[in-house]
């Protein structure tokens, strides 16, 4: 036997109001205790995952029938998760440049002026 239990308008509001908050609470208690080290792969890693959002909003925004609330949230949030999604790959390529190793200039291929090749004349 199941039984369907409906909420009000108001009581629906709230419910999601609550979870919403106690959400940000929670992200906020678990990124602080992320070491610093692990922040940035981290959140490259979450912007990367924004893609579903994309796709999300992209099937709103392809609805046959939508109200044109329903159409700018659906362009808002395909704008900001695409630019979410884009910094995340540029952060991730920020980071993994930091880990190649530099090739160091060859003392015959240093230019005048720099301590060394020869000095200018």
């Amino acid at each position: 036997m199941t039984v369907a239990v409906t909420f009000g308008h108001g009581t629906q509001l709230m419910f999601e109001t609550t979870i919403l908050v106690l959400a940000i609470f929670l992200g906020f208690e678990v990124i602080s205790k992320v070491p610093t080290l692990l922040h940035t792969p981290l959140m490259s890693g979450t912007n990367a995952i924004h893609g579903v959002v994309i796709v999300g909003a992209m099937l709103v925004l392809g609805a046959p029938h939508k109200s044109p609330y329903i159409w700018a949230v659906g362009f808002a949030a395909t704008v900001l998760a695409s630019a979410n999604v884009v910094g995340g790959f540029v952060v991730t390529d920020r980071m993994l440049e930091m880990f190649k190793k530099r090739e160091r200039p060859k003392p015959d291929q240093a230019t005048p002026g720099d301590g060394g090749g020869p000095p200018a004349a």
